[in-house]
């Protein structure tokens, strides 16, 4: 669910998670990595060409604003979770991507049965759901810069924007239109690497010319406020920011020494992430007051105030026209990609009933996107009944979040559960202290995902019970209900004909 952008971030994102799909796919990977016949010559990949695809899957501007509120503490509160979280998704995911190909489904339903392995799978789809609101509502702040800043905070204005961009996508993505694949690799370029230059190089001026940053930047600010959880809460963006390392682990096949060059390409992958996401947000905190920043619209407050304080304001709306192209591109190149992955398994075990298992004439699983874009349109038209679209935002980013999450904690009880009962099965990488690294992961995540539930300070008076209504029900509904519904209510039948016979309900 990362993006993206993720899902969640980068636009970049998409190129990595397809290539990683496509090689699962292929099953040859880890075939290749043994010494089996695939038909095919082994091409290796240096381990600095995986340490910047990994960046590229991961790297994104778009949580910059929520840790801009830090200040100075963003640097500890970006590099705990890259610790606990991002290092331990990266290592598990070569492990098991080097095992077993097919992606979380096989990993879980290998360790703990079918059953999970389709909830696993589902909330990897589910998050989509909760995510697609908080993209486009950021596309939808962003591009009001370009039409007129106060829009940013209008709720009508931004449901309207999420609707008719999430039907459009729908339509070009159920076309089948081959030239969205290149969006991806074109929106890392425009919207994160050229603007995230040009923020750092204006806040570096902006402070070379003898001008104090907005937030202190002096010593004693290294670890924020405590106030208790609530001043905390804002690192759970971080989370869904860094998910989506483990996909680069089907790559581990590509190097000449696994075991020792992939630790490497993690380290670098992580500190080049750590560099685009820290420094932006540090540039955001020199020139905006975190009491006037906005969750969806902090990035380009940031580019206005530096723009005009260089007398170039119209360069705002430059930016912000770049910012849109590159969050759509990545929207478009996901949007069918989790839905044709979740379709094609359903059809091959009877997950889904077989109205949501059609392709039509493109391969495109219109009829799963059309049910989720429903739900979509239900979220967007809160929107417009929100007085503050920022806390809309986050509340939907947590749902986003907490729904990914639980994937990741069955990935981490896999992994362990992998190494005991199949010890026999040929990894390329092996995880040095497994049950360690995966057991520091599962504690971030079911930390993560309990402190989602706290609001954080900034959002002030809004009434508790109702953003555990909206956090909590979303959880709910979307991550355990529904797919509980589906297994429950599954039938034989459900298997498609092409598959029936060939398995067995479990």
């Amino acid at each position: 669910m990362t993006t993206t952008d993720k899902p969640g971030q980068s636009a970049g994102e998409t190129t990595a998670a397809e290539q990683a799909a496509a090689a699962a796919r292929a099953g040859d990977a880890g075939a290749a990595e043994f010494g089996e016949d695939t038909g095919t010559s082994r091409q290796f990949i240096s381990w600095v060409t995986l340490a910047l695809m990994t960046t590229a899957s991961v790297a994104s501007l778009r949580p910059s604003p929520a840790m801009a509120i830090y200040g100075l503490a963003a640097v500890f509160l970006y590099l705990l979770p890259a610790v606990v979280f991002l290092l331990p998704t990266a290592l598990v995911g070569a492990e098991l991507a080097s095992g077993w190909t097919g992606g979380i489904y096989r990993w879980v339903s290998e360790a703990l049965g079918k059953p999970l392995g389709f909830v696993a799978v589902w909330c990897q789809f589910a998050m989509t759901i909760a995510y697609y609101p908080s993209l486009l509502a950021y596309v939808a702040s962003t591009f009001a810069y370009v039409v007129h800043p106060s829009l940013a905070e209008d709720g009508l204005y931004v449901a309207i924007v999420i609707v008719v961009i999430y039907w459009t996508g729908v339509w070009i993505t159920s076309r089948g239109t081959k030239t969205v694949a290149g969006l991806s690799s074109l929106g890392l370029v425009i919207g994160t690497l050229v603007p995230g230059v040009v923020l750092v190089a204006l806040g570096l001026v902006f402070l070379g010319q003898g001008n104090e940053p907005a937030a202190p930047m002096t010593a004693d600010h290294w670890l924020p406020p405590w106030t208790g959880l609530a001043s905390l809460v804002l690192i759970v963006n971080n989370f869904l920011s860094y998910a989506g390392m483990e996909m680069n682990g089907v790559h581990v096949s590509s190097l000449r020494h696994p075991r020792a060059e992939y630790p490497r390409s993690i380290f670098l992958a992580t500190g080049l992430v750590l560099l685009i996401f820290v420094v932006p947000a540090l540039a955001i905190s020199w020139v905006m007051p975190s009491e006037q920043l906005s969750l969806t619209a902090g990035l380009m407050q940031a580019f206005q105030a530096f723009f005009d304080h260089f007398h170039i304001g119209w360069m705002t709306k430059v930016v912000g026209i770049m910012l849109v192209m590159a969050a759509l591109g990545g929207m478009l190149t996901w949007l069918a990609g989790p839905a044709k992955g979740l379709v094609t398994l359903a059809r091959q075990e009877g997950y889904l009933p077989p109205f949501l298992q059609r392709f039509n004439k493109h391969g495109v699983p219109l009829n799963i996107m059309i049910a989720q874009g429903v739900i979509t349109t239900l979220i967007g038209v809160l929107y417009a009944f929100s007085d503050d679209v920022s806390s809309a935002y986050w509340m939907f980013s947590v749902i986003t979040v907490q729904i990914y999450l639980i994937a990741y904690l069955l990935m981490f009880v896999a992994v362990v559960r992998l190494r005991r009962t199949q010890p026999h099965v040929e990894r390329g990488f092996v995880v040095p202290a497994v049950t360690l690294v995966a057991g520091v992961g599962f504690v971030a995540s079911a930390c993560a995902l309990c402190i989602g539930f706290v609001p954080p300070d900034q959002f002030g008076d809004a009434p508790l019970w109702r953003y555990l209504m909206i956090v909590g029900g979303g959880l709910l509904a979307i991550g355990v209900a529904a797919p509980v519904a589906f297994l429950k209510f599954r039938k034989p039948e459900w298997v498609h004909p092409d598959h029936q016979g060939t398995h067995a309900l479990t």
